[in-house]
Parts: C-alpha cells; sequence; structure tokens
C-alpha cells in the first residue's frame, strides 16, 4: 500500500463487504419493514456482544470512531467512510419508507427520519463504548419504536 490511509481504506472495504452481506440479508424486502428495523437493532446486539466477548470492551462503531479521529486528515479515508455509512442508512431509509407505505409508521420524510433513526443508534453505541456497558443497546429497539411512532405491543428485546 502506498500509505496509511490506503491500507486503511482496502481493511474498511473488506469488513464493508461483509458486513453488507449480512445487512443485505436482514433488510430484504420480503420482511416486513418493522422486523428488518427489529433485526437489526438485534444484530448490533450480537456484534458488540461478539467483540466485547473477544477484546473484554465495548468498542462501538469503528466507523464513527475513526472518522471523527481523522475527518481533518484523511480525505479519501473520510470520504470513504461518509459513503459507507450513508449506505447504511439506507438501508434504514428503506425499512422506513416501506413502514410508511404499509401505514404502520407516518414518515412521509423516510431520509429525514432514517438520518435521525441513525443517529439514535450511533449515540446508543458511543454512549455503550463510554460506559463499556452493553446492557445499553437493549434498549435500541424500544427507542426506535418510539422514534417512529409505533403503537401496540412493546418488541421483544435483543
Amino acid at each position: 500500500f502506498d500509505s496509511k490511509a490506503d491500507l486503511a481504506v482496502a481493511a474498511i472495504d473488506e469488513e464493508w463487504g461483509r458486513r453488507r452481506t449480512e445487512l443485505d440479508s436482514l433488510f430484504s424486502p420480503t420482511i416486513p419493514p418493522l422486523e428488518r428495523l427489529r433485526r437489526y437493532c438485534d444484530y448490533c446486539y450480537r456484534v458488540q456482544a461478539e467483540i466485547r466477548s473477544k477484546c473484554g470492551c465495548v468498542l462501538g462503531c469503528p466507523l464513527f470512531s475513526l472518522g471523527s479521529e481523522i475527518s481533518t486528515q484523511e480525505d479519501r479515508l473520510q470520504k470513504r467512510i461518509q459513503e459507507i455509512l450513508d449506505q447504511k442508512r439506507k438501508y434504514l431509509e428503506s425499512a422506513i419508507r416501506d413502514a410508511h407505505a404499509a401505514g404502520v409508521v407516518h414518515a412521509p420524510d423516510a431520509a429525514a427520519k432514517a438520518r435521525t433513526l441513525f443517529a439514535y443508534y450511533q449515540g446508543l453505541l458511543t454512549e455503550a463504548r463510554i460506559h463499556d456497558k452493553l446492557e445499553i443497546l437493549r434498549d435500541a429497539v424500544r427507542g426506535t419504536y418510539e422514534l417512529l411512532g409505533v403503537k401496540g405491543p412493546e418488541p421483544v428485546p435483543a
């Protein structure tokens, strides 16, 4: 690699390839939209639990950690991180758009609601990392439903 940034981009792309396959499955349009979001919350919890069992602590989102560290130093790396985060938000947006179309949530601007929900998830991941408490992530499903205005039975926790 010509630079550390090139190495980092290659590593990020490799990991994103694996994660994207998992997200494609979680967000399949054959799955009801609210179930997609619940599965995503469960997935985030499961990934952090696996990391915690290997590393001994909650690490949160590596893209946010890296992005906040290098945002003014490595343009190419920052751009790639932004692209991946935008792609991740699109998964949420598609589920929200489908939920709105099905009449289970009121979200005429699915992109804006997805940005809000994504920021909520990142906040939970950051808080879990700072406090090294995986349990913080168990609130994701309830918070997701609350942010979307979902009425009905309490979702099953992760």
